[in-house]
């Protein structure tokens, strides 16, 4: 059975573990206060979730999501993580979190410096542009109407199909943007954030975006 380390237990965390065991896979939460702080979380879950310290949850995992504040990234624990796929659903919110200027200047993204403190790891951006509640409750079957399209970024192309593959059984349509340096195109700000879009309309979206949107 596949296990899931999600890191970072508030809305984004919580609801990509639900759907996460809601499709069959076993889910270890850890996050900067310990387990002890989960233990209300894990119950709510059930049976296929368990905690753990931010270690112990990089280290059961088979692939991990990091869904943290990006003020946060250097706490996560690197060599636990090595060689595996990481998904980052970390976004860039200058106005509550102050700026970056490496951010602001292009140098790199969100998920870029998560990539950079993860250098062993293979580093996808999914799950950023979508709220936290639909994460778990608005995925749909192929075919159907209502059936959404969600973005990802990334430099390997295997951890790529992992992300497109987790997209699909989570009922959304995946749409592959290219590198990790063009991720921004996606960050909170552009046409493509938060909005309801099937495939056609966030590839016209993601082609809108403008840096410094």
């Amino acid at each position: 059975m596949t296990t899931i380390g999600i890191l970072g237990s508030g809305h984004v965390g919580g609801n990509l573990a639900k759907a996460a065991i809601a499709h069959g896979y076993d889910v270890v939460l850890g996050n900067l206060q310990g387990p002890d702080s989960l233990a209300g979380l894990v119950a709510e879950l059930g049976p296929r979730a368990r905690a753990a310290t931010a270690e112990g949850a990089a280290q059961a995992a088979d692939f991990a999501i990091v869904a943290i504040p990006l003020t946060t990234i250097e706490q996560v624990p690197a060599d636990p993580l090595a060689g595996k796929v990481v998904i980052s659903t970390i976004n860039y919110f200058p106005e509550r979190l102050g700026r970056v200027a490496a951010i602001d200047d292009g140098t790199t993204t969100a998920p870029g410096l998560l990539q950079a403190h993860l250098p062993r790891s293979r580093v996808v951006r999914a799950f950023s542009m979508i709220n936290a509640a639909e994460m778990s409750g608005d995925g749909h079957p192929p075919g159907d109407p209502k059936r959404r399209a969600l973005a990802m970024a990334g430099d390997d192309a295997d951890a790529k199909r992992l992300v497109a593959g987790l997209y699909d059984e989570f009922g959304f349509d995946a749409v592959d943007i290219g590198g990790l340096g063009e991720s921004w195109r996606i960050e909170a700000g552009q046409p493509a954030f938060v909005v309801r879009q099937n495939v056609a309309e966030l590839t016209a979206n993601v082609a809108r975006a403008k840096r410094g949107s």
